[in-house]
């Protein structure tokens, strides 16, 4: 079974995390939600309690297969501080390990050059951080091992194209319609 992370920093957007989890887990695939702060409980920009599953310290990285980072301020700018995380998401880009940002999230991917010839995409503010990209304004890009989203109204695109990258296509169009997503 695929194993995949989300982290969670104070200032996560709710829908961002919390759509890709739900969406994930009703397909089946293992997703804990990991706390960066060394508390249990983190709170969203908009002031939601969410209790994560683990906190960073406990992540046994080398059986994950994807890390996902959710938008959202201050957590982006958050998760970006985070040393340890950001060495492991070092670590997943040089591996070819999947990696997967929404909204302002794919600007620490730019920053560290990691979107160099490759087709991306963020909420509109964030898009001159997406250093050497092809920047468009798709709900979502999917370029080889990263998947990048435009906002919280991608939300629903985002978490079925890393459906889509673990169980297949017909799986996350099954999916889709199951919980009555309008595919535009």
């Amino acid at each position: 079974m695929s194993k995949v992370a989300i982290f969670m920093a104070t200032g996560f957007e709710e829908i961002e995390a919390l759509t890709v989890v739900d969406l994930l887990r009703r397909a089946g695939i293992s997703i804990s939600m990991v706390s960066i702060t060394g508390e249990i409980q983190v709170t969203s920009s908009h002031k939601v309690q969410v209790t994560c599953d683990a906190l960073l310290e406990e992540v046994d990285f080398q059986g994950l297969d994807m890390i996902v980072l959710p938008g959202g301020m201050p957590g982006t700018k958050h998760l970006e501080a985070c040393e340890p995380l950001m060495r492991q998401v070092e670590a997943f880009y040089q591996a070819g390990k999947y990696i997967s940002a929404i909204c302002a999230a794919p600007s620490i991917l730019g920053h560290r050059g990691m979107l160099k010839g490759r087709t991306a995409c963020s909420f509109p503010e964030f898009e001159s951080h997406l250093e050497g990209a092809d920047v468009t304004g798709s709900e979502v890009e999917v370029s080889d091992f990263i998947i990048t989203a435009r906002g919280m109204g991608c939300a629903i695109p985002f978490g079925l194209a890393i459906v889509e990258r673990f169980l297949g296509k017909e799986t996350a169009e099954a999916l889709g319609k199951k919980i009555v997503y309008q595919q535009s």
